[in-house]
């Protein structure tokens, strides 16, 4: 049998290929339309550490919007409020949160204790037979103290209806108090209060306006007379409370005495200050 020569073609080859491409150009369109119905694989994010982007961004969760400021300060406001209990024992919501307001204007600008997280408020609004005196812990999140007290001999009645800042007055001073060191004085142990409201008790120390116990703040009294006996102007309290009463209070914490209606305004009542002292900025990540 005679050999091909080297150089001639083996014609099968060339079949093979003419047909392999006519299949191509019927193939090929079909799969192009496939990749442009169909949706990229979700593991799209894979690709991302190699630096390739994806060929559609996957949308983001909706994200909450924040709370104000304010509305974050009220809620939380709210959220002590309860967790004291405070107002199973007759504190109201409106005169925490003055008290509260001042308290944290205080410590922002450095006038209390730092080792003390103490706020003592007294409500004039109530009548004299009513425990009107709370000694809260806002650390611990507990009333300390709910007790009697006394307001001045012309401030009223059982009510207590008229404030002075004058000497010999014989009348309560409302407003924020820084509380200072004890003495014995005529009343026994007695704690001194520094007025901190221009115009409505900067005249304590003059006239000596402090916390002591008195035989009249009790409910003997109360049930003899209708009504709690009156001080010259200090917050008088129970015989047999107002020693502890000093002893946990005393040496810079803040007091409170409040009345609605008496025209009592104050620098310490400013809601900006409270929210700085109480939700400062968030710090930017570094």
């Amino acid at each position: 049998m005679e050999k091909p020569l080297k150089n001639q073609s083996n014609p099968q080859p060339r079949r093979l290929k003419r047909q392999l491409q006519r299949t191509a150009r019927r193939v090929l369109p079909f799969m192009a339309s496939l990749f442009m119905v169909a949706p990229m694989a979700s593991p799209i994010s894979k690709s991302l550490a190699g630096g390739r982007a994806p060929a559609a961004a996957a949308p983001k969760p909706a994200v909450p919007s924040t709370p104000s400021r304010a509305v974050r300060f009220s809620q939380q406001l709210r959220g002590v409020y309860a967790a004291l209990q405070a107002e199973q024992q007759g504190l109201r919501f409106e005169v925490f949160a003055k008290a509260m307001t001042g308290y944290l204007n205080l410590r922002q600008h450095g006038k209390l204790a730092s080792d003390k997280s103490l706020l003592t408020v007294v409500d004039f609004d109530l009548p004299s037979t009513v425990k009107r005196l709370w000694v809260l812990d806002l650390t611990n999140r507990r009333v300390l103290f709910n007790t009697l007290v006394a307001h001045g001999h012309n401030t009223g009645e059982n009510e207590a209806t008229m404030f002075s800042n004058t000497v010999e007055s014989n009348m309560s001073s409302l407003g924020f108090y820084l509380t200072q060191n004890e003495y014995i004085g005529k009343h026994g142990r007695s704690l001194k209060l520094q007025g901190l409201d221009e115009g409505f008790n900067t005249n304590a120390e003059a006239r000596a306006v402090v916390m002591h116990g008195a035989e009249y703040v009790s409910e003997d009294f109360i049930r003899q007379n209708g009504r709690l006996g009156r001080s010259l102007g200090c917050p008088a309290l129970p015989m047999d409370q107002y020693s502890a009463i000093i002893d946990t209070v005393s040496d810079g914490t803040c007091l409170f005495i409040s009345k609605s209606d008496a025209g009592y305004d104050s620098q310490f009542l400013s809601q900006e200050v409270a929210i700085a002292a109480w939700l400062p900025e968030e710090q930017p990540a570094s």
